[in-house]
């Protein structure tokens, strides 16, 4: 079994992404600072170690695979770790695309604002519809798990309803999130100035969301 540890496990993205590697068989820890709820009761309920505090020691030679969360920077004395031991390491959009979405029919649900409510709506419709969706969404949702949850597991041939989050990825990355997930529907609430700190202007809002469009294949739908 795999060991994987993620670097930030406690922001909603990552733990979900946490509990949905885990239920591929895969050995999940992470760790984090100041752990508290939602989050630190929703990793505990999933059987999911959280190490508090950032450590160059976590990093040891049983982990195999290193997930990077984007508020994670220079100077962090794990991410120093793995940089110095070359142990492999992705973002979290690189880890969903590779883990997740490269055999999935991956449905974005991407906007400026509603994200979470359409992806978690979205992902409640087609439930109720018969489709059986896998669901990863940026919040705690009521409607899934019980009393609730940020993400479903569907079938493995269903739809995957992902959040497309258009922040960036990792300290190694700038570029947004939603740009890794293999759009074959992609669907855009709206677009405003947001992210100043990663964005110049509305015009590289909307430079990042026309990209995602053009990712999307000839047979798929925006």
């Amino acid at each position: 079994m795999r060991r994987v540890h993620l670097i930030g496990i406690c922001g909603t993205a990552m733990g979900t992404l946490a509990a949905l590697l885990k239920h591929r068989g895969f050995d999940v820890r992470g760790s984090d600072e100041k752990v508290y709820p939602p989050m630190s009761d929703f990793l505990a309920a999933e059987g999911i170690v959280i190490l508090e505090g950032f450590k160059a020691e976590h990093i040891d030679d049983t982990v195999e695979l290193v997930i990077i969360g984007n508020a994670i920077s220079r100077g962090n004395p794990e991410l120093e770790a793995v940089l110095d031991a070359k142990t492999r390491h992705l973002s979290l959009p690189e880890a969903l695309r590779e883990h997740f979405l490269w055999r999935a029919r991956s449905v974005v649900i991407a906007g400026t604002h509603g994200k979470t409510t359409t992806s978690s709506l979205a992902g409640w419709l087609l439930t109720h519809g018969g489709v059986d969706p896998t669901v990863f969404i940026g919040g705690i949702a009521r409607n899934f798990g019980n009393g609730g949850s940020s993400y479903r597991i569907g079938a493995p041939d269903a739809p995957f309803v992902i959040e497309g989050d258009e922040y960036d990825s990792a300290f190694f990355d700038k570029t947004a999130k939603f740009l890794k997930y293999l759009p074959d529907i992609a669907v855009i609430n709206n677009i405003e100035f947001d992210h100043a700190d990663i964005y110049q202007d509305l015009e590289a809002v909307r430079l990042a969301f026309r990209r995602l469009v053009n990712l999307v294949p000839r047979a798929g739908l925006t």
